[in-house]
């Protein structure tokens, strides 16, 4: 560091000894060459004025919003007035007071299906319900029937007694689209009883198995990290065209609170099913026209791995494709066949039959391989309708 001296002040020098002094600005004052035994330094350069005048800063968009929040705001103005608030209420009996009340039992989400008062949510949310009430986006409340369910994809169909001007049905996602693992994900629902509250994320997995309410493996499932908590069931799960993809349903959680993984039935089983309900009030099941134990009893007192078939009806389509089932003998019964593949795809229980014949129409042949004793034969049985 070069120090610089003024020949008018030679008190400057014993400070020197002690302290730093850097440029006093001595009036008057050119620099020694004596004063340093070192080269000459570079004359140092004046620092550049500053600028005359900066530029504001503009904000990054209009209303300091970015494209993904207005969008994200445009999906929840357009959605919120389909999405509705689903109560389960009981009544309660205190023997000790002699009087019965009503109380809130439990309460979940849903959306409007159409203009005729048709509301779908998860059949978790209305199981076992005396008495269901639907709040609109108006914050009116109608009273609600069950028009039917089917547990085994946790799909309810209610309907209210509203005016079409009260009624905004959800749009659908197009049919044969596929969705993508990594787009947007919309949630709205009533988690906690909260009034239309939305949260976002992204579609994390497709094709997951969940199991169901109803006892069987929902396939196809929808993994998002869009938070699902409780009194979300049932909401739209939507994308960023506001269309909906799914039915929020379920989260992977050990406490029971929203841990990043939620799971929403997709939209292509909610279309079939639900468009079944609204017209005949049930869902119509295929099957192969046999007798089975859902149960599985047989199967796991013996440890079969398949789905044992007890008996077809004489006459049958499954009685002529040539299934057989289970026959007395002299010494006691004769296992017939256990089915332990349909098409493609392994038959290792109810679970895997059910879904392997699900989203199948009526009189379409599918090929059963079945193990008959030490053989494993294959037949080409034409699908029924079954209750």
């Amino acid at each position: 560091m070069l120090i610089r001296f003024c020949r008018n002040h030679p008190v400057a020098f014993y400070f020197a000894l002690t302290t730093i002094v850097l440029e006093t600005g001595c009036r008057g004052a050119p620099p020694s060459p004596q004063a340093s035994s070192g080269p000459a330094a570079a004359p140092v350069a004046p620092p550049a004025p500053p600028a005359a005048s900066a530029a504001p800063v503009a904000p990054l968009s209009a209303a300091a919003r970015i494209e993904d929040e207005g969008n994200t705001i445009a999906v929840f103005r357009r959605v919120s007035p389909s999405t509705v608030f689903v109560t389960q209420r009981r009544v309660v009996v205190d023997y000790f007071a002699g009087r019965a009340r009503e109380v809130e039992a439990g309460s979940g989400s849903g959306f409007i299906w159409d203009t005729e008062g048709h509301v779908v949510t998860n059949w978790h949310v209305v199981r076992d319900a005396r008495r269901l009430t639907v709040t609109l986006h108006n914050q009116k409340t109608y009273e609600a029937q069950v028009v039917g369910a089917e547990p085994r994809k946790d799909i309810a169909v209610l309907r209210i007694e509203a005016s079409r001007g009260e009624l905004v049905p959800v749009q659908l996602h197009p049919e044969g689209r596929r969705l993508a693992v990594g787009q947007k994900a919309i949630a709205i629902g009533n988690p906690f009883g909260l009034d239309h509250t939305l949260t976002t994320g992204v579609i994390s997995a497709l094709g997951r198995e969940v199991e169901g309410a109803g006892g069987v493996t929902i396939r196809g499932m929808i993994q998002t990290d869009a938070a699902i908590n409780p009194g979300n069931s049932g909401g739209p799960l939507l994308d960023s065209s506001a269309r909906l993809i799914g039915m929020n349903t379920t989260i992977l959680s050990r406490s029971g609170a929203w841990a990043g993984i939620g799971f929403a039935v997709p939209v292509e089983t909610i279309r079939r099913v639900v468009r079944q309900i609204v017209r005949t009030g049930r869902v119509e099941q295929v099957g192969l026209g046999i007798r089975i134990d859902p149960q599985g009893r047989i199967e796991q007192r013996l440890r079969i791995k398949g789905v044992v078939v007890i008996a077809t009806a004489p006459g049958s389509s499954a009685a002529q494709a040539g299934l057989q089932g289970i026959r007395e003998s002299r010494g006691g019964f004769v296992l017939g066949d256990v089915i332990v593949g349909i098409g493609t795809e392994p038959v290792a229980n109810y679970d895997d039959l059910y879904n392997a014949l699900d989203g199948k129409k009526v009189g379409q042949k599918v090929k059963v391989r079945v193990a008959r004793g030490d053989q494993l034969v294959e037949l080409e049985v034409p699908l029924v309708l079954v209750e």
